[in-house]
């Protein structure tokens, strides 16, 4: 059961942090729009796309990076308050337990935390797709950095396909050739001059100059053509040759669990970002609750000075969150530490932290 002390925190809280976030997306916005200007006035975007859709999506982004952080700022910023004034002392007085304290503070966290484990998996990456397109339509063109030379790629369990070009302007491949291989042995082997993608899911591909080998032990059979083409169907599509930067980030989870399965049965080089993608969207948002213990173990106490040193101290632990983060990404894209590891190290690191200065606040 809620009291009315849990109440009044929990509304202070609420309050401080949506504030907060309503000050870091004015100043997000202000420091975008001056970086920008430029290319809004050469580019020929419309005022309405920048204003309905490029901005919504990168404050989207931008809050989805600081979530974290502001939840720290906004409680040392309302808890350092209530220690100037004196009321924590009062509660503590009254002989409610530091422990008890914190329930309301934990039953908020739990509130932002459930707001942003919803934006980081479905959110954000919608506005991350959007914006990327908006991105690449009126500001630097595509950055697609899918492979295609000498691609492989399994279509099915049994099924490889490889092409030592592909274009991506016609959708047409050369040197194209189709593998189905059963318990490890190589039953039949097509091999074309060209192919060039129909339409269709899964994809027609037409096939030009083309042979057909089929092995059974021994005896092999050949069926050649250099004027006739063939069509045949393949879980292949241009797509799926795309790979813009950053895309991990503007899948949703479903997508993204997709993406990393489709992956993972084609034999593709490029899944490690998926996964540490993933794994972020999981450790993240835990992050809230150990935040909230180390802001309210920092700004509990009325210290000389007033609150800027609490304030300076949150913001030096936010940045520090951030650092680590990113570094903690970086790490995981190696090889160096398995994912979930990496990924889950700030967490592991701060709530250490976290109960230190828990420990010690209540002294």
């Amino acid at each position: 059961m809620l009291k009315k002390l849990d109440w009044y925190i929990i509304g202070k809280f609420m309050r401080t942090f949506f504030f907060t976030v309503l000050i870091f997306s004015m100043v997000s916005m202000v420091i975008d729009f001056s970086e920008k200007v430029e290319r809004f006035i050469e580019s020929d975007i419309p005022v309405s796309v920048i204003a309905f859709e490029y901005f919504p999506t990168f404050l989207m982004f931008i809050l989805g990076f600081l979530w974290p952080m502001l939840t720290l700022i906004a409680v040392i910023f309302f808890t350092g308050r209530m220690a100037d004034n004196s009321e924590i002392i009062s509660i503590l007085n009254a002989g409610v337990s530091f422990w008890r304290l914190l329930r309301p503070y934990l039953v908020s966290a739990g509130f932002l935390f459930l707001l942003y484990l919803a934006g980081i998996h479905y959110a954000v990456p919608l506005a991350n797709a959007r914006r990327g397109e908006i991105d690449r339509e009126y500001f630097s063109g595509s950055r697609d950095e899918g492979k295609t030379n000498n691609v492989h790629f399994f279509v099915a369990p049994e099924v490889k396909v490889f092409m030592t070009h592909f274009s991506k302007r016609d959708s047409a491949a050369r040197n194209f050739r189709i593998e189905h291989i059963v318990d490890d042995e190589l039953v039949s082997l097509t091999k074309a001059r060209s192919a060039k993608f129909v339409d269709g899911d899964p994809g027609v591909w037409r096939l030009d100059n083309y042979e057909i080998r089929t092995f059974d032990g021994l005896e092999e059979t050949l069926v050649a053509s250099d004027r006739m083409t063939l069509d045949t169907v393949l879980n292949l599509r241009p797509e799926d040759f795309v790979d813009y930067r950053e895309q991990q980030s503007a899948l949703t989870t479903p997508e993204l669990l997709a993406e990393i399965r489709k992956q993972r049965e084609r034999g593709a080089g490029k899944i490690r970002k998926y996964e540490v993608e993933l794994a972020r969207r999981t450790a993240e948002p835990f992050t809230i609750f150990i935040l909230t213990l180390i802001g309210v173990s920092v700004a509990g106490r009325k210290v000389r000075g007033g609150m800027g040193i609490q304030l300076a101290v949150g913001i030096f632990m936010g940045a520090l969150f951030v650092f680590l983060s990113r570094f903690a990404s970086t790490l995981s894209a190696g090889t160096a530490l398995p994912v979930f590891l990496g990924m889950w190290m700030p967490n592991i690191i701060f709530f250490a932290a976290a109960l230190y200065f828990v420990a010690n606040a209540q002294r």
